[in-house]
Order: C-alpha cells, then sequence, then structure tokens
C-alpha cells in the first residue's frame, strides 16, 4: 500500500509492506525502514492505521537524514512498551547500556512462538522493567531510556 505524507513542505511515497504485522515495514525514497507504531504518542493527519504508519515512518526517515523531530513522534518519550503479551524469556540488555535503534532487547514467548523485541530507539537504557519468566501484557512498559 501507497501512503503519500507530507512532511515540513515536502511530499514522500511511503510504501508499506503489512500494517498488521510489527514491526511495520516501509519503503521511503527506496530505504527500508521498521517502525513501531504503538510506541507512537503524536497524530498524523488521514484516516487510518496506514496513515499513522506512514507518518511515523517519516520520522524515521527525518532522524536517519539528520533533520529535526517533532515532539510526539515515535522517538519521544523515554519507555519503551511491549508490542504483544507474553511471557518474558531473555533479556539481553541491561542499565547503564548504549544501544542502536533496532538492537534486540529480549524475547518475547507468545503462542509458543519467540518474538525478538527490538529498541525502537537509540540511547542508554536506565532500567530494565522485566525479568525472565516474567509475563508481560500489551503495552506494557519493559525498558526505559535515559532522555
Amino acid at each position: 500500500m501507497i501512503v503519500v505524507v507530507k512532511i515540513g513542505g515536502r511530499v514522500f511515497e511511503v510504501d508499506i509492506e503489512n500494517s498488521s504485522t510489527r514491526p511495520i515495514v516501509a519503503m521511503v525514497e527506496g530505504e527500508r525502514f521498521e517502525v513501531w507504531p504503538e510506541n507512537a504518542s503524536g497524530s498524523a493527519s488521514g484516516d487510518g492505521a496506514s496513515t499513522r504508519a506512514g507518518a511515523d515512518a517519516m520520522v524515521a526517515v527525518q532522524v536517519q537524514k539528520g533533520q529535526a523531530v517533532q515532539p510526539g513522534s515515535i522517538l519521544a518519550g523515554k519507555t519503551m512498551t511491549s508490542p504483544l503479551p507474553g511471557t518474558v524469556t531473555e533479556v539481553f540488555v541491561k542499565a547503564g547500556e548504549h544501544v542502536e535503534a533496532g538492537h534486540v532487547a529480549l524475547i518475547i514467548e507468545a503462542m509458543k512462538m519467540k518474538n525478538s523485541i527490538r529498541t525502537t530507539r537509540a540511547g542508554n537504557i536506565s532500567a530494565v522493567l522485566v525479568n525472565p519468566g516474567e509475563t508481560v501484557t500489551h503495552k506494557q512498559p519493559l525498558i526505559e531510556f535515559n532522555e
């Protein structure tokens, strides 16, 4: 699905493979991006999840290209939340560690499938809020970042 997004006077065509999967894979100007819209707190114009996913993909493009990111984007906020309910089986990060966006932080097992949960932003981790063996709910806080 192609979504047209306008940011800062520029128009981008965002090709979204499947807005039902996580992360959402979006192609923008020939570059591949993975986005997690569940962690977004801002709003986007349009009338659906696909428009929101397109806007979130554009935030990723802005960050990569060194442009300013508006408050309320997917990178705003200090907490990374769980994209699904399940049981934490492994944790690969710890407080004080610096991670890049997309780093595998932990594994959540749901319906006998192991899901790699990747960091949604780069930064220093201030706290890991879950431990192996714990059951988590959808949108439960998992990791807090310093900034």
